[in-house]
């Protein structure tokens, strides 16, 4: 009898027990592609028993793949770089609120989504680079000032069609209007220095050698060489310095590109996937990503490279994320047409 009872158990039993193993599980969908991250995903099983199952991606990709998956999705986290991105999932129905009381306490109103869909992680301004050597460019305060014709030739800065700039000019878009934002697309084209070539370190790498005046560039990729163990990369850090843009009181901000995260709408293990959301807002996580990818915190007060705090404080301006992504095709088109290709 016995025996028969335990063999007419073993069905539950076998149904059980994935349950109690998913019980420690969280799925992320991630279009961040850092060896940072992963660590960061360690440390949260380390202090929390819940292991981190990692799908990587493009994030356009995890988004149709996770409204493709539909109810079924094992998705409980979507982690991506770029606002439009994060606003282009909440259009698309795959994210829900958290719910944290936590996370709105951490993070600033200014880098989260009003409904709770989503929240910043990390934040890279988009600054103004100069040579040390040759001084700070007279009247350079602004994105709008890169249009001044007393900029002729001086300015480096990759193709107009990278989400980097499209994004900063939806920023002078939303905040300046259409023919605006067409005449200084027009005024920065005509001061550039060489055509639009490479990436962000190659403007920096070109302000010692006088291939221009002015380097626009995100913040994390000067940080990188400030932490650098080669002299070069090292000497070209402490000959650059930078201009946070914006910045004077009740002008908008310097443009920041975030990375941010949200709970999947249809999250299978909800619980972890919100305390994992959570774990991202502490100190630690935020040191993590701060020293690990030369980030700045989103969280105040987190610890901060020294290489990042040497370039100085800012104000960013705030994240609207719909607005970026609704702006982001008519910028481009501006660009485009005023000539920065």
């Amino acid at each position: 009898m016995l025996r028969r009872a335990l063999l007419a158990a073993l069905p539950a039993l076998a149904l059980a027990l994935p349950a109690a193993a998913q019980d420690r599980v969280m799925n992320l969908y991630s279009a961040r592609h850092y060896d940072t991250d992963r660590a960061l995903y360690e440390e949260f099983t380390r202090e929390t028993g819940i292991r981190v199952r990692l799908i990587e991606g493009n994030a356009d990709q995890l988004i149709e793949r996770i409204r493709a998956e539909g109810r079924n999705s094992p998705a409980d986290v979507f982690l991506t770089v770029d606002a439009a991105r994060l606003a282009r999932a909440a259009s698309a129905g795959i994210l829900a609120a958290h719910g944290s009381q936590v996370i709105d306490q951490r993070v600033p109103a200014t880098l989260r989504d009003p409904g709770g869909l989503w929240f910043a992680v990390t934040q890279r301004a988009r600054v103004l680079m100069y040579d040390k050597e040759r001084g700070v460019p007279a009247g350079l305060t602004r994105y709008e000032d890169l249009a001044k014709p007393e900029f002729r030739g001086m300015i480096c800065v990759r193709t107009g069609s990278h989400p980097y700039n499209t994004s900063m000019a939806a920023s002078v878009l939303a905040a300046d209007g259409p023919e605006a934002t067409e005449a200084w697309a027009r005024g920065v084209a005509a001061n550039l220095a060489r055509p639009p070539q490479g990436g962000d370190r190659d403007q920096i790498n070109a302000l010692p050698t006088g291939a221009c005046r002015i380097a626009i560039s995100n913040t994390y990729y000067l940080g990188g060489y400030g932490r650098s163990t080669n002299p070069a990369e090292r000497a070209i850090f402490d000959r650059t310095g930078v201009i946070f843009p914006n910045q004077a009181p009740g002008d908008r901000g310097a443009h920041v590109n975030i990375s941010g995260a949200g709970l999947v709408a249809t999250a299978p293990n909800r619980d972890n996937a919100i305390r994992f959301l959570e774990f991202m807002t502490t100190h630690k996580a935020q040191e993590m990503f701060a020293l690990g990818n030369m980030e700045y915190p989103v969280v105040e007060d987190a610890p901060m490279h020294p290489a990042l705090r040497s370039m100085g404080t800012f104000r960013g301006e705030a994240v609207a994320a719909q607005r970026n992504l609704d702006n982001t095709p008519q910028a481009l088109q501006l660009m485009q047409r005023a000539g920065w290709n």
